[in-house]
């Protein structure tokens, strides 16, 4: 079950009538709501699949201000080469976590949480869980990042029994009624990666909400998935200008709680099955 590093840049989602009503209809179900509104706005800074650069790059950016930011690990990707450049190694997420930072769990092998199944799911998350613990990264994971963003019905129960929050990567911000089990994010990469993410601080500024941010490299010259060292740390310099809590994932989770559990939309489920 090891990660299929080619497959990760050529990934396409599932662009059939049952996936695409899934993911509409998974929003549904398993839905874990956020209960409060934060006493000052909020933001995350995370790094998803986590090559080296966002280690050896982005976290001196976030020490050097004071705060931490969240680490989303594939511990099949572990020191190998991929096309954002190569990946964090065991000494990597080893110093990462000895700084403070959070580690979160991202699968052992980057799978695709759209389309397999409970097991298949279950066993690559005890495998990523087995493997951070024995090298010394964690040994409690309390939050996850969904691979690729894409969510399915399995997925979403599993992930809301195992963590505090499981984020996909659809926009909005965390506010009263927001589901845990499948939060929204904004990108800080691409071209308009940093005016994207300046707007998405305005409004969590205004609405006094939660906004978690992700990147996965941090370069000089950044993939279309990352962002440059000097996009960080104005972004990080901003939330702080503007009086944000900069907090690690589970710490957000948990200052939005006690969340409670809805019981999956049976109705949603019983549609896509009729679909497919």
């Amino acid at each position: 079950m090891n990660a299929d590093i080619a497959a990760l840049g050529l990934y396409r989602a599932d662009s059939s009538l049952t996936g695409k009503l899934r993911r509409r209809l998974v929003r549904l179900a398993d839905r874990r709501p956020a209960v409060r509104r934060p006493d000052r706005p909020m933001v995350t800074f995370a790094f998803d699949d986590t090559p080296a650069s966002a280690v050896r790059r982005g976290a001196p950016i976030l020490e050097r201000r004071g705060v931490r930011g969240a680490y989303y690990f594939c511990a099949g990707l572990a020191g190998e080469d991929g096309h954002m450049g190569p990946y964090a190694s065991c000494e990597d997420m080893q110093r990462v976590a000895e700084a403070g930072h959070e580690v979160g769990c991202h699968s052992y092998s980057h799978l695709d949480c759209g389309q397999a199944s409970g097991a298949q799911i279950a066993d690559d998350l005890d495998l990523n869980a087995a493997l951070l613990s024995d090298w010394g990264v964690s040994r409690c994971l309390e939050t996850f990042a969904y691979p690729y963003g894409d969510v399915g019905f399995a997925a979403k129960q599993e992930a809301g029994g195992r963590f505090v929050l499981s984020r996909a990567l659809h926009h909005g911000l965390i506010e009263p009624g927001a589901d845990l089990n499948q939060a929204p994010a904004v990108g800080i990469e691409g071209a308009h990666g940093e005016t994207l993410a300046r707007a998405w601080l305005a409004r969590a500024a205004e609405k006094r909400a939660w906004l978690i941010q992700f990147t996965h490299g941090v370069d000089d010259a950044p993939t279309r998935f990352g962002t440059s060292a000097d996009t960080l740390a104005r972004l990080v310099d901003e939330a702080l200008d503007r009086g944000f809590d900069v907090v690690g994932a589970a710490e957000g989770a948990a200052r939005l709680g006690p969340p409670r559990l809805e019981t999956p939309t049976a109705t949603a489920i019983a549609t896509l099955k009729v679909a497919a």
